[in-house]
């Protein structure tokens, strides 16, 4: 039986390399058939990462079926994956994010979670020797889903193990670091195509505040200007989306690489409030500015109080 290996839904370049740099490993080196597929459409720098490294797009799975050996890569969190999740059969976790309750097991495996700032570091560490057969682009890839996820060294997630396994990728590929995630973020900060109710799922997380559902959604972007024009059409989406998605509000950063800050849209006196409470900010109109504010994981969600 194939072996599926997946990340979490709205897949960025994290949730689109992790399960293609792992497939390859359990297939090329534990001789165990493998597919990596995606919960969804991946964003556009995945796909920019995708085209540059000269890999094979991942099918998007639309129907996990029961008893299906999977491996769950970038997440552990039953939101985040398919809603038949634990009638699958999981036998591995890759992540760095917290533990989440929910995942149910037919019986003991190999869970490895690292306070690290990327799925694909720890995979570099676990496959070890190894490493040195993998292919340009799966290595390629490795190095983007770091660059991507640590927004070049930028966000305070980063690691000293992310930055050397980072360095070492690139000595060994002979790329430029600055270069590479340049044109990643510059594909990541074209969301010209996509509309509102889109970019506020594009990067985007369930999250339930005391008994409140939130989505908390994040776009990372070297183009601010080209998400907050939009500033009116994405307040507007955000009723219908949050009705949809089963959620109170819909909370949007956008995250300003380059400036390191994050703009909060506040579309309500709620908002504002959570905005008070959590980061110390007053909003005078509908978006606040929060200096230093870069990660999700680290700064967003541990911070959120109402």
């Amino acid at each position: 039986m194939t072996t599926l290996v997946f990340g979490h839904k709205s897949p960025d370049t994290d949730s689109t390399g992790s399960p293609i740099i792992w497939a390859w490993y359990l297939n090329e080196v534990k001789n165990t058939p493998a597919k990596p597929v995606l919960l969804g459409e991946p964003n556009t720098e995945a796909l920019f990462v995708i085209d540059h490294w000269n890999l094979d797009k991942p099918e998007i799975l639309t129907t996990l079926e029961a008893d299906t050996k999977v491996v769950i890569v970038d997440t552990n969190n039953p939101a985040e994956l398919p809603d038949n999740i634990n009638e699958a059969d999981i036998t591995g976790i890759i992540d760095h994010h917290r533990l989440v309750a929910g995942l149910e097991t037919r019986g003991p495996i190999e869970i490895n979670i690292q306070p690290l700032a990327c799925t694909a570091t720890i995979m570099v560490k676990m496959i070890g020797d190894d490493w040195a057969n993998a292919p340009r682009g799966i290595k390629g890839a490795a190095l983007s889903c770091i660059l991507s996820d640590t927004l070049e060294f930028r966000s305070p997630t980063t690691t000293d193990e992310d930055r050397n396994v980072a360095q070492a990728l690139a000595d060994d590929l002979g790329v430029d670091i600055s270069a590479l995630a340049g044109d990643m973020f510059a594909a990541k900060s074209d969301v010209s195509a996509f509309s509102e109710a889109e970019l506020l799922r594009m990067d985007s997380k369930e999250f339930d505040l005391n008994g409140t559902q939130l989505r908390v959604s994040v776009l990372e972007t070297t183009s601010p200007d080209q998400i907050l024009s939009r500033k009116d059409a994405l307040i507007a989406a955000m009723p219908a989306v949050a009705e949809e998605d089963g959620a109170a509000q819909v909370l949007l950063f956008v995250v300003d690489i380059l400036n390191e800050e994050a703009t909060l849209l506040v579309p309500n006196d709620m908002v504002k409030h959570l905005a008070l409470q959590s980061f110390g900010a007053t909003a005078e109109g509908d978006t606040v500015v929060l200096p230093g504010i870069m990660s999700r994981k680290k700064q967003i969600i541990p911070n959120l109080k109402m």
